[in-house]
């Protein structure tokens, strides 16, 4: 430490936690900054944390990139047993999330961090104090953590010791003892993810970002690899949703927020892991990312080119591995692979990618998804058990400085689709190309095109024809363009992937892309986007827009023109940008005003199509009129197959079952059979059991009170796997308890009450005795009667449903109530927690 005191001279030092008082002391040495590495700050503080025996740090704000610097010396420090201790503040949020979070899933808890809670008061000190066994140090100056303070910035710190000015050092240390006990609080979980859900990108930030982004794509490709920002929250809570038990988790993050790396990282640990996907794309980008990650093991991919089936990491095509042919022995155990990736798990409802994960046996399944809940009818959270660990919207993202900021521009173009057909929630392709291929409205796109100028853009098409008229049009005035489409053998095609290599290299400045760009591809220099065919997909809008809303170097905001007619789902869009879900009453109230858009974006709708919307929102429908309509809509989804409860809740649009949720006369689910009798769609041993108690029961278990879910293993010991049962015994319903809250996340509610907190360590009796007080009471006492005392079981059935329980319709409507219960119990659940975070808000 000799190093330190060759430079002594008068110091000044500024106590700004009171009075702003001076106090003088003798300084015994200084770092400045710059460019010399060895007058870095950082340098001598590795230097004091590798020696001291304690340390206690107080900074005004937290940077990622100043906590990454310091972790290696701060882990090694903890590995020798020094004590940790770190306040800082939330000043002009200045403090990133990622950086608070990042400490506490490196450093496993292990470090004591508390916030500055006094509001409305600044929070300025810089100090970094060690403790050794004979003597204390302290830095003072203007360092914060971040990687600009650390290294090349030009700050100002001074160091001195307790014994060269004791009266000094005692009054700096005691003012941090002041505010780390009495004025601050400590960072738990629940303290993080208010300050992370509440916390907004600074202005101030924009500025600091300036100097990473002016450096070159070599430079940034040569760097290390780190999860950052939002990966490292979604990190931490994979973290500690594995430590409560959790075998799944569906992680929704926008698109542009690294998922594929995210999954890289979290599969870390775990020896073998399968990476599934739905395009060859996705799947040649996630090898890349985890061979950056995880680059000693060894890679193998599962197509129609390759079987790889002795590799530590398989890259597997659904199409593919979801073959009867493939899951079996002889290619893959049922336990070969530990933790298994399913990205854009939105696509998860098809059977293939539902054979893939009902056969193996895996530690960890993690879902990948940018889409929104339930949206485009697809139900993807059930498969997950409504584990959603973390979550961060479009939205959030553009507010937290993750994704650029986009300008909407919604562009009446005059198109009736009004007499179209819609075909299993789509019109046909040669009604669109008849309604889109035509001169007016190339003209207007390139008006617009124009006007709002582009260096490389995107545009999204219907078909080929679409696609190939368009590139011809822009060609035709100088802009050279291209189509991407499958098959490509137009006269204005190309590849992909020669496609966006010119896009690059500014050799063309459009692609019209036919669904080749929806997923699975990025170009974070496209600065425009061109919705040019009706989006009546939610999912799909997302995902469109998400393709330029990624972070490039000199990209400021993305421009997103929309041509909008009359099309089925047209008003969904102010909704869809600004994060709200739709219903046709708050379309008719709302005015553009009125909604929340994410930080620094312009969304401007046409006069012509606010009007439009109004009046799509006041069409006249009674709401027993729309939910029969989405049936049969289902029905027409499923090929013809009269859908079960399972069904609609799995391709029921979100508007609708909300409205079945609000209005319980109406809501098939909770009277599912006098619902299809009333439109004629009972089968004939439907209408038996229509007419006897076997309907009655099975409406008293669609309506049983569930606030939580102790009666499910209670209808799941009955029903028996399809052999219902008149009775069941002690060992029923202990076994049936035991199995249900051993599995998936069904721990949860045993975990939040304090009186069976301890579930897991419970004998045989207290599972009986609490089955007896909760829900066994309860169903004894129901007023329907069908749940009975009998001699010689727990629990019984009333004796007039013994001719009813082997009748096929009635075990298939059992099950069917049972899975949706357990379902809609799940989601329920899921949005109370995610309501709570919204209010926080």
């Amino acid at each position: 430490m000799d190093e330190y005191n060759s430079n002594k001279e008068k110091l000044y030092l500024l106590n700004a936690s009171k009075d702003n008082t001076w106090i003088e002391g003798s300084a015994c040495g200084a770092s400045m900054g710059g460019d010399i590495p060895g007058n870095h700050l950082l340098t001598y503080l590795e230097m004091s944390i590798n020696s001291a025996e304690s340390i206690d740090i107080i900074v005004s704000f937290l940077m990622e990139s100043g906590v990454r610097l310091l972790l290696p010396a701060l882990k090694s420090a903890l590995d020798r047993g020094v004590k940790i201790r770190l306040l800082t503040g939330n000043y002009l949020g200045i403090t990133q999330p990622s950086a608070l979070t990042l400490l506490k899933y490196e450093l496993d808890d292990r470090i004591c961090i508390h916030l500055y809670r006094e509001k409305n008061r600044s929070f300025h000190p810089k100090a970094y104090i060690f403790h050794y066994a004979d003597d204390s140090e302290i830095y003072v100056g203007s360092s914060n953590i971040s990687r600009s303070a650390l290294t090349r910035g030009i700050e100002w710190n001074y160091r001195f010791t307790r014994k060269k000015d004791e009266q000094n050092y005692n009054r700096f240390y005691q003012e941090f003892e002041d505010l780390f006990c009495r004025r601050s609080v400590e960072v738990t979980d629940e303290v993080l993810e208010e300050y992370a859900r509440s916390w907004k990108r600074p202005a101030l930030q924009k500025d600091m970002e300036r100097y990473q982004n002016n450096m070159s794509e070599v430079q940034t490709q040569l760097m290390p690899v780190f999860p950052r920002d939002a990966q490292i929250d979604a990190l931490y809570a994979l973290k500690k949703s594995r430590e409560q038990g959790d075998q799944k988790a569906l992680i929704h993050a926008a698109t542009g927020i690294g998922k594929t790396y995210l999954a890289a990282f979290d599969s870390v640990g775990f020896n073998k892991v399968l990476f599934v996907a739905h395009r060859e794309e996705i799947l040649k980008q996630a090898s890349e990312s985890f061979r950056r990650i995880r680059p000693q093991d060894e890679q193998g991919f599962f197509n129609k080119a390759r079987k790889d089936t002795d590799r530590s990491i398989i890259f597997a095509s659904v199409s593919s591995l979801g073959k009867d042919e493939y899951l079996n022995e002889k290619f893959f155990p049922q336990d070969y692979f530990d933790y298994i990736v399913v990205d854009e798990f939105h696509h998860a409802v098809n059977d293939s990618y539902m054979k893939i994960i009902s056969y193996f046996k895996y530690q960890f399944l993690l879902g990948l998804t940018a889409t929104p809940d339930r949206m485009d009818g697809r139900n993807i959270y059930e498969i997950c058990d409504y584990n959603v660990p973390f979550k961060i919207t479009l939205k959030d993202a553009i507010n937290k400085g993750m994704l650029v900021p986009f300008r909407y521009y919604g562009i009446y173009d005059g198109v009736d689709y009004s007499g179209l057909p819609v075909i299993r929630g789509k019109y046909l392709q040669k009604d669109l190309d008849i309604k889109l291929i035509v001169k007016e409205r190339c003209d207007l796109i390139f008006k617009n095109y124009k006007k709002y100028g582009s260096r490389r853009a995107l545009g999204f098409c219907c078909s080929r024809a679409h696609a190939e008229k368009m590139a011809e049009e822009f060609c035709a005035r100088n802009i050279p363009a291209c189509a991407v489409y499958s098959d490509s053998d137009g006269n204005f095609s190309e590849d992909r992937t020669a496609a966006i290599e010119k896009l690059e290299k500014g050799e063309i400045s459009v692609i019209f892309s036919v669904d080749m760009f929806n997923e699975g591809v990025d170009i974070p220099s496209l600065d425009m986007v061109m919705f040019l065919r009706p989006t009546e997909s939610p999912v799909v809008f997302l995902q469109q827009l998400g393709r330029g809303l990624r972070k490039a170097a000199g990209k400021e905001y993305l421009t997103v023109l929309d041509f909008i007619g009359n099309y089925e789902k047209a008003g969904n869009a102010p909704f869809l940008l600004s994060g709200e879900p739709y219903s046709r009453e708050a379309a008719e109230k709302k005015e553009q005003k009125d909604f929340d858009f994410p930080l620094d974006c312009v969304v401007d709708f046409d006069m012509r199509l606010i009007d439009l919307f109004k009046e799509m929102a006041n069409r006249k429908e009674t709401r027993r009129e729309r939910i029969q309509g989405e049936y049969f809509r289902i029905k027409e989804l499923l090929g013809g197959k009269v859908p079960a409860r399972m069904d609609l809740f799995t391709y029921m649009d979100e508007e609708i079952y909300q409205l079945c949720m609000k209005n319980s006369n109406e809501n098939p689910f909770n009277h599912y059979l006098d619902f299809l009798g009333d439109l004629d769609q009972l089968t004939d041993k439907e209408w038996k059991l229509f007419q006897g108690p076997g309907k009655e029961f099975l409406h008293e278990l669609e309506t049983t009170s569930m606030s939580k879910s102790y009666k499910m293993p209670i209808l799941l010991a009955f029903f028996n796997d399809g052999q219902v049962k008149m009775g069941i015994t002690e060992e029923d319903v202990y076994l049936n308890y035991r199995s249900f809250y051993e599995r998936d996340g069904n721990w949860r509610d045993m975990d939040r009450d304090k009186g069976t907190k301890g579930f897991r360590n419970w004998k045989r009796e207290r599972y009986l005795s609490e089955a007896r007080k909760n829900p066994i009471y309860y169903l004894e006492g129901s007023k329907s009667g069908f749940f009975v005392n009998k001699e010689g079981f727990m629990l019984a059935l009333r004796d007039d449903l013994k001719d009813v329980i082997d009748e096929p319709a009635f075990v298939d409507h059992m099950k069917d109530i049972i899975d949706y219960r357990t379902m809609n119990y799940y989601r329920r659940r899921y949005e109370e927690g995610h309501k709570l975070e919204k209010e926080k808000k």
